[in-house]
């Protein structure tokens, strides 16, 4: 099978008639020129010393060159050959609690905002492991599938805010259900399900799904963030009576904090690590390479590779250019033989004159007293 890789550059092929056009040109130019000086005898000899024929076949090698170029440049391909590729890493699901707890600002600039960034760095420097998000609040949904597109990875977390959840609150369970489920087609060893939260539980069934966790042989980490100390939620949405902190029915400050203990357990029932985020905090450099560090084979299959040829046309055009620098464009002078260089007189009669130039008879001549 033929193929070019890059057929676009055999647009480069029209340059062949158009070098034909400018040989024709200064040929017609070059004559028109010479015509100019009529019948001279230094240009009747100019003319003479021209090898017309060998100037025609250095032109055509100059323009078979110049096609086997763009031949080479458009990357022909035939020939094929078989390659296994295997894709190591591990599959991570991270959950991103997005209910307006996480507008708290117990960290800079607030939950959420810090919560994405973390997220952010464990997708920039991951390396053949595939990725998903979900969203969660009082309920879940997959905001990005498995992908190993890190692009587009950061373009779906950039958009998990909690406006893009109709049901508040912050269910832990059905965040771990949705994950455990975004993750069946994975093997178990290459599972890993990454909650990101304040810990603030208000639906229950953590325990099933805790134990759902367990017997899917899947590690939860889970990431706390914010301040274990109550800190006035935010109304940003105007929603809490009005004002710049959000109150209950009664007036109050709602208050918000990390519970650290909701998530503690569940990292150590499911064989994950809990870290977290706050003032202070070094990240979640450590998680990082807990994802990073375990790698395994998740997928292996064949393709069919097309051999570059390439090489073959440059080297070709590269001969002919060489030949067309070898052929002489120029017929060589008559050889002295004896001292003597043959010429013709204007009559068309044969004579010899010697070194000096000086007119001697020729061989078969007589010599007159």
């Amino acid at each position: 099978m033929f193929r070019f890789g890059s057929g676009i550059a055999l647009w480069a092929l029209a340059l062949v008639p158009l070098l034909i056009l400018l040989y024709w040109q200064a040929s017609k130019r070059g004559r028109a020129l010479l015509d100019r000086f009529g019948e001279h005898e230094l240009v009747r000899r100019l003319r003479a010393s021209v090898d017309a024929t060998a100037m025609r076949w250095k032109g055509v090698l100059v323009l078979a060159a110049v096609a086997l170029l763009a031949l080479a440049l458009a990357r022909p391909q035939f020939g094929t050959r078989v390659e296994t590729l295997r894709r190591q890493g591990q599959d991570v699901m991270v959950a991103l609690d997005v209910s307006r707890s996480m507008y708290a600002e117990d960290i800079t600039p607030n939950r959420l905002e810090r919560a994405r960034i973390e997220i952010g760095r464990i997708i920039q420097r991951l390396e053949g492991d595939r990725i998903g998000l979900v969203a969660f609040a009082g309920d879940a949904f997959v905001q990005s599938p498995l992908t190993g597109d890190y692009g587009a990875a950061m373009l779906f977390l950039n958009a998990m805010d909690p406006d893009i959840m109709s049901v508040q609150g912050t269910d832990l369970a059905r965040a771990i259900t949705v994950s455990l489920e975004a993750l069946e087609e994975t093997p178990p060893e290459n599972r890993i399900v990454v909650i990101v939260t304040d810990g603030e539980d208000h639906e229950g069934g953590l325990a099933e799904a805790i134990a759902a966790a367990t017997a899917a042989e899947v590690a939860v980490h889970t990431v706390g963030v914010g301040s274990v100390d109550g800190v006035p939620l935010p109304d940003v949405d105007g929603s809490g009576g009005g004002g710049r902190f959000r109150r209950d029915d009664e007036g109050n400050v709602i208050t918000t904090r990390l519970n650290e203990t909701a998530l503690q357990d569940i990292a150590l029932q499911t064989g994950g690590e809990y870290h977290r985020i706050g003032q202070g905090s070094g990240g979640l450099g450590r998680l990082v390479e807990r994802i990073t560090g375990g790698g395994r084979e998740v997928e292996s299959r064949e393709i069919t590779q097309f051999e570059e040829q390439y090489q073959l046309f440059l080297g070709a055009a590269l001969l002919l250019l060489v030949a067309e620098f070898i052929i002489p464009g120029r017929r060589r002078r008559p050889r002295d033989v004896g001292g003597r260089r043959q010429t013709r007189d204007a009559g068309g009669r044969g004579e010899a004159r010697d070194a000096g130039g000086r007119r001697r008879p020729d061989a078969g001549q007589e010599v007159g007293s």
